[in-house]
């Protein structure tokens, strides 16, 4: 069994650009969101760095983190 690898660091005199690493997004209990599954949601409950618990009106989603398919309104 092999182990996972590191990421390959970027070395400054390559000609290539340097990888972006976007920001982590962070959501609070009462923030408006949209999903792009789910539609128009609000947060009522947080997992810190884990999950979001999103209220999407006819449904409630737990929505684990990074959030890719979510945005703050």
């Amino acid at each position: 069994m092999t182990k996972p690898s590191a990421p390959k660091r970027h070395l400054p005199t390559s000609p290539f650009k340097a990888p972006v690493v976007p920001a982590p997004k962070h959501f609070a209990t009462g923030d408006q969101v949209s999903h792009d599954v789910y539609g128009l949601g609000r947060v009522i409950g947080m997992e810190e760095g884990i999950a979001a618990l999103v209220d999407f009106g006819s449904t409630q989603m737990r929505i684990p983190s990074p959030y890719g398919k979510m945005t703050k309104l």
